[in-house]
């Protein structure tokens, strides 16, 4: 009778499975012909902030299977910026045993990093916003989702040391940890207020069943942000008064939000901050100002809308592609927004993340292809 593979049998075969099948002929012949000491410098190519723990868990994991000891040198401890081509790390060990590890690492490390610049960029342009992460509807399972939601916490936190709010949780329970939550936030999605038929009686079934949490409604499911966003603060006076309300836009880019259109939205911008409108460098910039979807107007109408009824205690939470330009565009505008939900700090250029090893020294003796002799600098053996 067979035996069930142990979990480190697993492990091997996964890697054995996954990996580049040049590396694991160079761990053959290596095996053959005799082990020798070798360094890595693991890089990438673009300015990034380090973002290594969920690579460096995995190789001590590793270490452990193998009972092989591997010495990392961490040149850039998380949460700090990176040159483009300065290595962030070097790992010293048996050559047998990092020869088949090298395209694992690499996945483990490089969306992470641009994933963290970005939302350490994000946080920056709006620091007296905080951010909610919500990248796991994007994410292409769950190993990415790891990656993305560890990401913008170290993005997030980094942002935080230099007087930014940063990112305060996420979306789901199986990552909060990163955010030193025990669960996800979030009220409600569209598909709700599609069953009650009516965003007020979505808001009335929320708080029938969660009497004890803030209510966020969700107001663009009819194209009625303004009307249904009061209809809501009017139903529930007492949230609405003591701070425990807010409303969520998430206007679809096809259309505007409730009430705008393009000279409406000229014209908001021009009562509150008449200099943005003229300060834009590019079409996409117009678009976030007085375009179509959640734009600095629609934050400001909103904001307006809510005051003039009575209500200035109600909070706005925008989402919809906050990505670093649309941040940097709400900052310029001075957007009333009180939180920013998004996904967008996940790199949109995915050649951008690859992360790249190249062996450094030989059993001691600095070795590395020419054109890489910058990774020279700093090595161990």
């Amino acid at each position: 009778m067979d035996h069930p593979l142990t979990p480190e049998d697993a492990t091997e075969a996964d890697i054995s499975a996954r990996t580049d099948s040049y590396f694991k002929r160079t761990k053959a012949i290596v095996t053959r012909f005799g082990d020798c000491r070798v360094t890595y410098a693991i890089f990438l190519r673009r300015p990034v902030v380090s973002a290594p723990r969920l690579m460096l868990d995995w190789l001590e994991g590793v270490s452990r299977l193998r009972d092989a000891p591997f010495e990392v040198e961490l040149m850039h401890k998380e949460g700090t910026w990176v040159g483009a081509g300065d290595p962030i790390l070097y790992v010293t060990g048996s050559f047998v045993h990092l020869s088949d590890l090298e395209t694992l690492l690499l996945q483990k490390l490089g969306a992470a990093c641009v994933a963290a610049h970005n939302a350490y960029q994000m946080c920056l342009e709006l620091p007296h916003v905080p951010f909610l992460a919500m990248e796991a509807r994007h994410c292409a399972g769950a190993e990415m989702q790891e990656l993305m939601a560890y990401a913008a916490s170290v993005g997030g936190a980094a942002a935080k040391s230099e007087g930014a709010q940063g990112f305060i949780g996420n979306a789901n329970d199986a990552t909060a940890h990163y955010y030193g939550s025990p669960r996800g936030l979030g009220t409600m999605p569209h598909a709700l207020i599609g069953y009650a038929g009516s965003t007020l009686r979505a808001a009335e079934m929320f708080h029938e069943t969660f009497p004890d949490q803030n209510l966020t409604v969700l107001t663009d499911y009819f194209g009625q942000e303004v009307t249904d966003g009061l209809a809501v603060c009017r139903r529930f006076p007492d949230l609405a008064a003591a701070g425990r309300m807010a409303v969520r836009l998430d206007t679809h880019g096809g259309r505007f939000l409730e009430g705008l259109d393009p000279q409406e939205s000229y014209a908001v911008l021009e009562r509150h901050v008449p200099g943005a409108i003229r300060r834009y460098r590019s079409d996409a910039e117009l678009r976030h100002l007085v375009g179509t979807g959640v734009s600095a107007a629609a934050i400001w109408r909103m904001r307006d809308a809510l005051d003039e009824a009575g209500f200035p205690k109600v909070r706005i939470i925008a989402s919809s592609g906050f990505g670093v330009s649309k941040c940097r565009v709400m900052a310029e505008a001075k957007a009333p927004v009180d939180v920013v939900g998004t996904g967008s700090f996940i790199p949109e250029a995915w050649g951008e993340t690859y992360a790249t090893a190249d062996i450094v020294a030989y059993d001691g003796v600095p070795r590395v292809k020419v054109g890489r002799e910058f990774l020279l600098r700093g090595a161990k053996a």
